[in-house]
């Protein structure tokens, strides 16, 4: 962490946080002591507020929530070092503080689920009633041959009760999944769910969004996804599927967020997980800045050091994986890079990156 000098490019670290506080489960902050601690320092570093910056930078926090960024939570995504998201957390923490003058505006998005979606084996049952075992997946071969089916119990609320339709709906799906050829459909456990402790944002991600929201004034948005029973959202700018088998919209883009993203001069992205959420949104927004025929690629910024992969462990072997996305993350970034977009560091000063315009604060020397 760099010392903070009269010549550094960052603000110096609040004293009341503490990187340890990123591995815990419990930790959040006191938000009227951080309140008042942010008006302080506002002060005293005279920091501008968010309004006048002459350079809109975007910071895009993917699903930095309990689930995903803690071991108790019911999908750690650990990495291959087994403590990723709470090194990444530390990082992105710090990059926050020492940054906080050139942010202007944080949105975290937050992954958001009910008990049954298509995704949770909650969602299905075997040919003898059975939900499946998650870390698996489905295909239309799965479900023509009724290796395993919608639970009937679920289209009493979902669609009318018509669990024909259901069915039809879900071999569309799949075969939606596979011809797109991103995704084939995968059972994860259960997580996230809408008012769980696990659907919160980790305390160190909370304090440091909340700190920079009151010292700068700026509004701290957070985007929910993932909400809809028969579509995953990897991505937080457009579910996997947006149409149904009968032809009917499904889901839709979400075109506000693009648009707020793409009508910043920089955006920042950081997040879990590397090799799903955070892929498919770079990929979304990839998508976008190609469609719009202008070179809006090179406003990007993917903040490599501040996101881990998907890694399951073998139970049955110390060291080894059952599943393991970390090649998937890393030929990502490399096409993203290859794209236009900047993958870099969170130490990396930003007076010192690619296709940054002007001096959106006085501290960038």
């Amino acid at each position: 962490m760099p010392d903070h000098t009269d010549d550094s490019p960052w603000l110096p670290i609040p004293d009341f946080y503490d990187p340890q506080n990123a591995a815990s489960w419990s930790y959040g902050p006191d938000q009227q002591a951080l309140f008042q601690a942010a008006q302080h320092y506002r002060r005293k570093h005279e920091v501008s507020p968010a309004n006048k910056d002459a350079q809109r930078l975007h910071l895009l926090l993917v699903d930095l929530q309990k689930d995903f960024c803690l071991p108790q939570g019911a999908l750690f995504v650990a990495g291959r070092s087994g403590s990723g998201a709470i090194d990444d957390n530390r990082r992105i923490a710090s990059f926050i503080y020492r940054n906080l003058e050139a942010i202007t505006e944080v949105t975290c998005t937050l992954d958001t689920h009910f008990p049954y979606q298509i995704f949770f084996p909650s969602f299905w049952q075997d040919a003898n009633g059975e939900p499946p075992s998650p870390y698996r997946t489905i295909t239309t071969d799965d479900i023509h041959a009724r290796r395993l089916v919608p639970n009937p119990a679920v289209a009493s609320w979902l669609c009318d009760g018509d669990v024909k339709w259901l069915e039809r709906q879900v071999v569309f799906y799949c075969g939606e999944l596979e011809r797109a050829g991103k995704y084939t459909l995968y059972l994860w456990p259960p997580h996230c769910i809408l008012g769980s402790d696990g659907h919160a944002l980790a305390g160190v991600i909370h304090e440091a969004r909340l700190f920079h929201s009151y010292v700068r004034g700026s509004r701290s948005w957070a985007e929910i996804k993932g909400g809809h029973a028969l579509t995953e959202s990897y991505s937080v700018l457009a579910p996997e599927v947006l149409m149904r088998h009968d032809g009917n919209p499904l889901a839709q883009p979400n075109t506000e967020l693009i648009d707020t993203l793409l009508s910043a001069d920089a955006v920042f992205i950081a997040g879990q997980a590397a090799s799903h959420c955070v892929r498919a949104t770079i990929e979304d927004l990839l998508d976008e800045t190609s469609s719009r025929g202008r070179d809006l690629a090179r406003k990007v910024y993917i903040l490599a050091d501040c996101m881990s992969a998907v890694t399951v462990p073998d139970p049955h072997a110390p060291g080894e994986f059952l599943f393991d996305f970390t090649s998937q993350a890393e030929e990502a970034l490399a096409r993203f890079a290859e794209a236009g977009m900047h993958v870099i560091r969170s130490t990396d000063p930003l007076c010192e990156l690619p296709n940054l315009r002007g001096r959106p604060s006085p501290r960038w020397r």
